[in-house]
């Protein structure tokens, strides 16, 4: 008899990547998935199914499925980029400084030197001599 091929361990792989890739150009727009990213936790546990199936298959009946090695790697693979995942969302993505370094209202802010639209070199100290005032927009947001 001959050995069919276990794909269920292969689309459960292939479902974790898009699980991980889909996040940031599709789940980080919205702030419901962004927050807290229950889509992506759902779509990791569909995987998960997906090589528990694969993986059951290829144990319990190995006569009849390949698939021990490779649904056993693509398992593991699977489970390190949950954790991957899991561990960036919630804490590397949290690792930003302090707002109580942040610069206050009416507190100067340090000299600095930056390029002007055509290249030049324009200090912030060269702009304050005439006792003219400086105004610094902070853009943030994805360009």
């Amino acid at each position: 008899m001959k050995r069919r091929a276990n794909i269920f361990s292969w689309v459960g792989f292939a479902i974790a990547l898009v699980a991980v890739i889909s996040y940031v150009p599709f789940f980080a727009v919205f702030p419901a998935t962004r927050d807290f990213p229950w889509a992506n936790y759902l779509i990791f546990l569909m995987a998960g199914a997906f090589l528990a199936v694969g993986l059951t298959r290829a144990f319990r009946d190995p006569k009849r499925y390949r698939g021990k090695i490779s649904g056993s790697i693509l398992a593991a693979l699977s489970f390190l980029l949950f954790a991957l995942f899991v561990l960036s969302v919630t804490y590397l993505s949290k690792q930003i400084p302090s707002a109580r370094t942040a610069l206050g209202v009416g507190q100067r802010a340090p000299s600095f030197l930056l390029a002007n639209s055509v290249g030049r070199p324009v200090s912030s100290t060269d702009l304050l001599k005439d006792h003219r005032g400086v105004l610094i927009v902070f853009y943030r947001g994805y360009w």
